[in-house]
This record gives structure tokens, C-alpha cells and sequence, in this order.
């Protein structure tokens, strides 16, 4: 007796009858012959969505659709499970979040920029491991991201996950890591000339914690010969000398950060 897969596909082979024969018929007009998402429930055809790495399906999950829902937490707590049962795969969520973040800023979605900082920031909490070393290039890759951004709200925003990676001692010091591209770029937001006085208060502020953080991240690294070096040590000292005459308004400013 013909089982049930064998009848499906003489039911689909008779549907997709091929007509036309000649070049002024054209080509074969599927759309009238089946339904494509029929196809797809029936899990005869169209199998590109499971075949979508499992990565990537929970990183887009973690999205919703309207932004101001924010971060999913229970998509969230998937994600962060398979990053830590599968720490190989962390180098993979990386990137794919950094390409997500990058579309992002481009496209002035910045409600999803948000929410995909969070996500690393959890998960850079939460994994701890050999392979967290390439997750890091990543990470850095989307706060710098947001650094060179003209948004202050982005500044602010990449300077903050900056922060927290700072407090996150790693099991091994990464002796090839640099941080010259933030110490220039936090240099430069602490002469930051922004016209709203609020403003400009808050990107300095952030400068100086960003600066804070590359300090206490190369000693933690066992860097700190290279953060000590007169390239940097020439705008570390000015831009902290330059904040020193607004240091009431900053010091307000500090405390609510």
C-alpha cells in the first residue's frame, strides 16, 4: 500500500503539471499551481527557515517587534543559556550582533541599538571562559561603534557597557588587546563643545568614567605599562586637568550616573 509520503508527492507532481511549450507561453506559473506557505506548513518544501543556525534564531528573538517592549527576557535567558553550554558558539553571537547593531545605528533604530547593548552585557556577565576572548573583539567593535556615533545618547550608552566590561576581570590577561581607540576617543569627549550645557556635561562625564575604565582594565590586564606610555599619558592628565574647572557641575553629574 503507497504510504501517505508517496501520495503527497503524485498530488504535488500532478499540480506542478508542466504546460507551457512554447517560449510565448512562458515560464511555469507556480504561484497558481500551490500555495508556497501550504508547502511550507507541510514540511514538504521550503525548509530555509530551519536551516537557520540556531544562533542566529535566538539572537533575533531576543528583538520584538515594537522596540519600546525592550529586551525579551525570556528569549534572553535561552540566548544566555546556549551561549554557556556552547561557549564556542560565542564568537558567532558576537558578530551577529555586531552586524545586527551596525545595520541598526545606520538605519537610526536606536531603540534596538539598545537593546542589543543590554544583551552583550548580560552575556558578557554571564560567560566566562577561553572563549570569551573573540566575544571581546566584538563587543569592543560595537562600543566603538557608538563612540564615534554624533548621538550623545549613543556615546553615553557605549561608554556605560565600556564601564562594565572594565569591572569584568577574565580568566587570562589578553597581552595583544589595545585601547588606544579609547583612550583617544574618551579624551576628545572630555573637551566634548556641545552648544547644550546638559549636554556636553554628560559626554564629558562620560569621558572621564571611560577613562577611569581603560585604567582599572589595563591594570586588571596586567597592562598597565602601556597605559602609563607619554601617547597616552598626554591626554589622559590635560583631560582631566581641562574638567577640573567645572569639577562642581561634574561632580553633580558623577554621582547621578
Amino acid at each position: 500500500m503507497p504510504s501517505l509520503c508517496v501520495y503527497l508527492r503524485r498530488g504535488i507532481l500532478r499540480r506542478y503539471r508542466q504546460v507551457p511549450r512554447t517560449e510565448a507561453d512562458g515560464a511555469f506559473n507556480y504561484s497558481r499551481a500551490v500555495n508556497r506557505r501550504g508547502l511550507l506548513n507541510s514540511g514538504v518544501c521550503g525548509c530555509c527557515g530551519p536551516l537557520r543556525p540556531r544562533y542566529k534564531r535566538l539572537v533575533d528573538n531576543i528583538f520584538p517587534e515594537d522596540p519600546k517592549d525592550g529586551l525579551s527576557k525570556s528569549d534572553m535567558e535561552k540566548l544566555t543559556f546556549y551561549a554557556v553550554s556552547a561557549p564556542e558558539k560565542l564568537d558567532r553571537i558576537g558578530a551577529y550582533l555586531a552586524e545586527r547593531l551596525s545595520r541598526d545605528v545606520v538605519r537610526h533604530r536606536y531603540g534596538y541599538v539598545v537593546i542589543a547593548m543590554e544583551a552583550l552585557d548580560q552575556l558578557l556577565m554571564a560567560c566566562h571562559s577561553q572563549s570569551i576572548k573573540p566575544f571581546v573583539e566584538s563587543f569592543l567593535h560595537m562600543v566603538a561603534k557608538l563612540l564615534e556615533s554624533r548621538e550623545p545618547d549613543l556615546q553615553v550608552l557605549g561608554t556605560n557597557s565600556f564601564v562594565k566590561f572594565a569591572n569584568i576581570e577574565e580568566d587570562t590577561p589578553s597581552y595583544h588587546r589595545r585601547y588606544d581607540f579609547f583612550v583617544s576617543q574618551f579624551s576628545a569627549m572630555c573637551h566634548s563643545t556641545h552648544e547644550d550645557t546638559e549636554t556636553r556635561t554628560r559626554i564629558r562625564v562620560a569621558g572621564i568614567k571611560g577613562l577611569q575604565g581603560v585604567v582599572r582594565k589595563t591594570v586588571n590586564d596586567e597592562l598597565q605599562a602601556i597605559i602609563w606610555e607619554p601617547q597616552h599619558m598626554d591626554k589622559l592628565i590635560p583631560s582631566m586637568l581641562f574638567n577640573m574647572q567645572d569639577s562642581d557641575d561634574l561632580d553633580s553629574s558623577l554621582l547621578s550616573l
